[in-house]
């Protein structure tokens, strides 16, 4: 049925249906929204826990719970670290000694000789220490590893990873050394006495060394200590930002949440009318003279019949292509047309196709900003500056890309389990590696080949 706005004479001033709108005169205004990202900057300042000073990490000490929040808003951001942590891990860690290199120069690999080394490194133990320093490692830029002693201090008993959303490092002393890292659930608030706990952070340049001269000194006997992993890329001596720090300060992070809330909001508030139908006041007085009704309010009901009737005949798949006759007359004084109706299409003002291809744009530059090539994730634009070749060839080398430049970070995650591996007396001679699977082509036999690296 139309609504259909009369005034105090039962004239139509402005009717609308389903898919048309009529008006005597005048229009809607167009409502313009404009977004714009506002990146922000972490400043490193300082707070107090009982006698040790911390080094707040981000503005308000609050950055890793905003970086989670940022993460998980955005979908191309959250699922590209996470497929960034699961190449890095690869198919796990084995143990393994070089034995000597063939005559292409690669190495020659043997079994180690303690049968229990490949049971470690395929324990959960292991599995849950990797994914979730990792996880901090990517997302926030520094894991925080935790060695368990026994109750002599002579073995290292256990390898956990702490959620660094919980942990903060204090401050360095005189020769640049940090000596503790707090752990508490109250960030940003400053913890009380027992909301927090202190461990001793192992020395970065040499963590084994730091630690074999504890244990010497009597000082690993049931404790628990801190071994810090990251990307020192960012040359920050407390928390290393992640790589996709760069892509927020440049407001693509942003841009990305921002354009499916803004297409959501216009897509639930846009006006959807499809045509303006203007109709002349000289129509109604011919149609439905006023002396030919008893009351304004039946006049009202007889037009509203009426363009109902209009638009059931008009609208709707089974209308379509269908035409209207209207009748007019011609003035003869000066020749112009007189008494008309007038079906106009309403231009449609939101135009998503330009915030389509920036969304394209921003989710690209997110994917650089973390080494993903966006044709291995699936989000490479057909055309323009950010086209790319999404065909298997191109995805199967800029995954192997991916796999060779992980070798840094997973020589990281390795360090700790190097420690682990030693300090309880294990076989220097021992390495630890990765397997890969690789998609190679049909041609080859195999739609995989497994590798060593």
């Amino acid at each position: 049925m139309a609504d259909i706005l009369f005034n105090h004479e039962g004239t139509p001033l402005v009717a609308y249906g389903k898919s048309y709108m009529g008006v005597t005169k005048g229009g809607p205004e167009p409502v313009k929204k404009l977004a714009s990202p506002k990146p922000s900057e972490a400043d490193l300042d300082k707070t107090r826990v009982g006698d040790i000073q911390i080094a707040s990490w981000g503005p308000d000490n609050l950055w890793p719970t905003t970086a989670d929040n940022i993460i998980g808003k955005v979908g191309v951001l959250n699922t590209g670290l996470r497929f960034t942590r699961n190449f890095t891990l690869g198919q796990g860690i084995y143990p393994c000694v070089v034995t000597g290199y063939d005559e292409k120069g690669n190495e020659i690999l043997t079994a180690p000789a303690d049968k229990n080394l490949p049971v470690f490194a395929n324990s959960r133990i292991m599995r849950r220490y990797m994914e979730k320093a990792l996880r901090d490692y990517l997302k926030l830029g520094v894991g925080f590893i935790q060695l368990l002693m026994n109750a002599d201090g002579s073995q290292i008993v256990g390898i956990n990873t702490i959620n660094a959303k919980y942990c903060r490092l204090s401050v360095a002393n005189k020769e640049g050394v940090v000596e503790k890292c707090v752990v508490s659930g109250k960030w940003p608030d400053q913890p009380s006495e027992g909301n927090y706990t202190v461990y001793d952070v192992l020395d970065e340049y040499d963590p084994l060394a730091d630690l074999q001269r504890r244990r010497y000194a009597g000082q690993t006997k049931g404790k628990a200590f801190v071994m810090c992993i990251r990307d020192s890329w960012s040359n920050n001596e407390y928390y290393a930002a992640p790589l996709w720090y760069a892509a927020y300060l440049a407001g693509w992070v942003d841009i990305a949440s921002m354009i499916p809330n803004f297409l959501k909001k216009a897509y639930a508030n846009q006006i959807t009318w499809k045509w303006h139908i203007q109709i002349p006041y000289s129509f109604w007085d011919r149609q439905f003279p006023k002396n030919n009704f008893a009351n304004t309010d039946l006049r009202q009901q007889a037009i509203n019949n009426y363009m109902d009737s209009i638009e059931d005949n008009l609208c709707g798949t089974d209308n379509a292509d269908k035409p209207i006759f209207t009748f007019f007359e011609i003035n003869p004084t000066n020749g112009k047309a007189e008494e008309q109706w007038k079906i106009e299409p309403l231009d449609n003002k939101l135009n998503n196709e330009q915030n389509l291809l920036t969304s394209s744009a921003a989710n690209s530059e997110i994917m650089f900003a973390i080494m993903v090539n966006p044709n291995v994730m699936g989000a490479g634009m057909p055309g323009g500056t950010y086209a790319g070749n999404q065909g298997g060839s191109n995805i199967r080398e800029a995954y192997l890309v991916n796999v060779a430049n992980a070798w840094l970070d997973r020589q990281n995650i390795l360090d700790p389990i190097e420690i682990y591996h030693r300090f309880n007396g294990g076989d220097e001679a021992v390495e630890w590696r990765f397997r890969n699977t690789v998609l190679t082509t049909l041609d080859t036999g195999a739609g995989t080949t497994k590798t060593l690296s």
